[in-house]
């Protein structure tokens, strides 16, 4: 945020601003994916390790979704 911030300080072009929030929204998206994905594994189901194999192929078809959408 300071460095949006700044760049509207120092007046600098809307491309360079709107280059910075595309910038922060990746990396939100991309902490919010890593954090739903693990939350996933860890409290509802691991694909990997399930023995349910309908579970599991739900749970990776979710976490693929999730991917995606949060791209």
């Amino acid at each position: 945020m300071e460095a949006i911030e700044r760049a509207l300080a120092e007046e600098r072009s809307c491309a360079d601003v709107l280059q910075q929030i595309a910038a922060i929204r990746g990396a939100v998206n991309g902490l919010m994916t890593e954090v739903l994905e693990d939350h996933i594994r860890l409290h509802i189901a691991d694909p990997s390790t399930d023995p349910d194999a309908d579970r599991a192929r739900g749970t990776g078809e979710l976490i693929e979704v999730i991917h995606s959408y949060l791209k």
